[in-house]
């Protein structure tokens, strides 16, 4: 594209800008693949935990069920690239054991109630502290996991076990909202 009618195009501020990307195009170069999905994680755990406490302080809805795991979904696009991909088995047992194992503490430290005419999340204690555990699970075992197959692969099989721990958290929080709001 030429430069300028590049420089006619209207800004829009919330796209990266190139003084935003260069700092992340350095330090993906200056650290290695191992240590750049460890920070990743570490982010992406942050980002949860802050997330669900802004999700708790405002009513449930149907969509605010139902969005998280279909915007999740998308991120199966990532099976397009050869180097994410594994064997079917191994699909099956992580997310098996996200929705039979990791779910389990997420079902039990959470529940819907009726707060006069809204629903609200109800969060016992240890909620918080159920998902910074998962999350320490989950980077311990994401170091374990990559000494025998690909980073990439690793953060696939974790991808797929995450969400069949939020599918399943999600779905039962569905039939809760139904059966609290009698539709």
């Amino acid at each position: 594209m030429d430069t300028e009618f590049r420089n006619q195009l209207p800004r829009l501020a919330f796209l990266p800008t190139r003084d935003f990307m260069l700092p992340l195009r350095e330090l993906s170069q200056r650290l290695p693949l191992r240590e750049l999905s460890l920070l990743a994680s570490l982010v992406g755990a942050s980002g949860v935990l802050v997330w669900r406490v802004q999700e708790g302080r405002t009513a449930v809805t149907t969509q605010k069920i139902l969005i998280p795991p279909i915007g999740m979904a998308t991120g199966f696009c990532m099976f397009l690239v050869r180097d994410f991909r594994f064997p079917l088995l191994w699909a099956v047992c992580a997310f098996l054991l996200g929705a039979v194992v990791f779910a389990y503490p997420l079902l039990r430290t959470s529940r819907l109630v009726r707060d006069g005419e809204v629903i609200m999340m109800q969060r016992s204690n240890v909620f918080f502290v159920v998902v910074i555990a998962l999350a320490a699970i989950r980077i311990l075992a994401h170091s374990t996991i990559d000494r025998f197959v690909d980073v990439k692969q690793t953060a696939a099989l974790f991808f797929v076990l995450a969400f069949g721990m939020i599918l399943r958290w999600r779905v039962r929080m569905y039939f809760e909202y139904r059966r609290l709001t009698g539709g």
